[in-house]
């Protein structure tokens, strides 16, 4: 599992980017990627423990938020979103999660937003950073075989 030493470095590696250079991409829909209930949420990453309310579902635990937290407290899965690291080549990719499309007008809108590369580096570097753990690189292998089968369905 996830050690605290490489979660707390994947956080410092995010920081305080966001999507869209000095903007809380929040702002801009109302939060819609934090409403889930029940059923929505961000899946934790292996080990990862979180102070939101927790939802056990056959894809993993879900950190269900009901539209405003401690942005401090964010799950690595928020800090990253709409984006996932695809660690299957060599170099990692930042690609748009297509599970956020429904939710998230910049994933939805993605090829005419300009998306911060400062951001997308970093996402890549937690890709690079998390695929050194065995049980999260098998988690990110799954969530990027569950994106693609998705993506199918949007595209």
């Amino acid at each position: 599992m996830m050690n605290g030493e490489m979660y707390k470095r994947a956080l410092e590696i995010i920081g305080d980017l966001t999507p869209l250079r000095g903007h809380d991409c929040g702002m801009l829909c109302d939060c819609a990627c934090c409403k889930g209930g029940e059923e929505g949420g961000m899946l934790l990453f292996p080990g990862e423990s979180t102070e939101l309310n927790i939802t056990n579902t056959q894809e993993g635990q879900l950190a269900v938020c009901s539209g405003s937290c401690d942005r401090d407290k964010r799950p690595l899965a928020c800090r990253i979103f709409p984006f996932f690291p695809d660690i299957r080549q060599k170099r990692v990719k930042a690609v748009i999660d297509s599970r956020a499309l429904r939710l998230c007008p910049i994933a939805y809108h993605s090829k005419n937003v300009k998306f911060d590369k400062s951001f997308i580096k970093a996402v890549e570097k937690v890709g690079e950073l998390l695929r050194q753990d065995e049980h999260c690189r098998q988690f990110m292998l799954e969530v990027i075989e569950d994106i693609e089968l998705i993506q199918k369905f949007y595209i």
